[in-house]
């Protein structure tokens, strides 16, 4: 049975980076577009937002003498890279998919707006929603909060390089231990970095239950969603 019928993933641009490290990684692209394919094959309704920094990150950039605002525009443009990127992938391996961005720039993708992502996502199709929130200082953690709440996801699943959320940084403390499941209060609490805590408030706000897991890992992504427990949820 499936868990989650209509779902937000949240994809890191540096996971996209895969071994080189910057730029995209085509057999790390090619991977995601594979397991993506996997569960839009049994009728997952799936929402993407992919992150920037692998490419440019505004707030990095603005502490090297970039304006923050031009910083986070051109951090929007690198999640619009991405995009195109995996719907690229995801065309190729047949799967049905298309880009809406949040700011207008057609030709290059169709402009959102909730109404028209849940009629392509009721049709079958993967929904990749680039350009962040349209708004500067706000990161694409908000952004997909804010997506997976307008569109009315069942959960939005956070994939990462890590397995989970954890007491600690498991890649530098050895002693970390993961958590099953974890109250919104107590990652206030105990000060995890999950997301970013606008981003954190407004999923806590509209109850919307956030499972973080690793996504690198081939095949994952199908277990969530068939509620096979390898991560760890977020909830109220």
């Amino acid at each position: 049975m499936i868990k989650y019928n209509r779902i937000l993933l949240k994809l890191s641009g540096e996971s996209l980076a895969g071994a080189t490290k910057q730029g995209i990684d085509t057999l790390r692209l090619e991977e995601y577009a594979t397991q993506i394919k996997q569960i839009a094959d049994i009728g997952v309704q799936i929402g993407v937002v992919i992150g920037g920094g692998n490419i440019f990150r505004g707030l990095s950039g603005a502490t090297k003498g970039f304006d923050r605002v031009q910083g986070d525009q051109m951090g929007m443009l690198a999640t619009v890279i991405n995009s195109l990127a995996l719907n690229s992938a995801l065309q190729a391996n047949g799967t049905k998919s298309r880009v809406l961005t949040s700011v207008r720039m057609e030709p290059v993708g169709e402009y959102y707006s909730k109404r028209y992502a849940v009629e392509c996502l009721e049709r079958g199709e993967v929904v990749i929603i680039a350009g962040g929130t349209s708004n500067p200082y706000f990161t694409t953690d908000t952004a997909s909060a804010l997506r997976a709440i307008e569109i009315e996801a069942d959960v939005m699943l956070k994939g990462t390089r890590v397995d989970g959320v954890y007491t600690a940084d498991p890649e530098k403390d050895p002693t970390a231990v993961k958590f099953d499941e974890i109250t919104y209060d107590e990652v206030y609490n105990r000060n995890l970095k999950v997301m970013d805590l606008t981003a954190t408030t407004m999923c806590k706000e509209n109850s919307m239950p956030i499972y973080v897991f690793d996504m690198d890992t081939v095949g994952n992504l199908k277990k969530v969603v068939m509620g096979e427990n390898i991560g760890t949820l977020v909830k109220n």
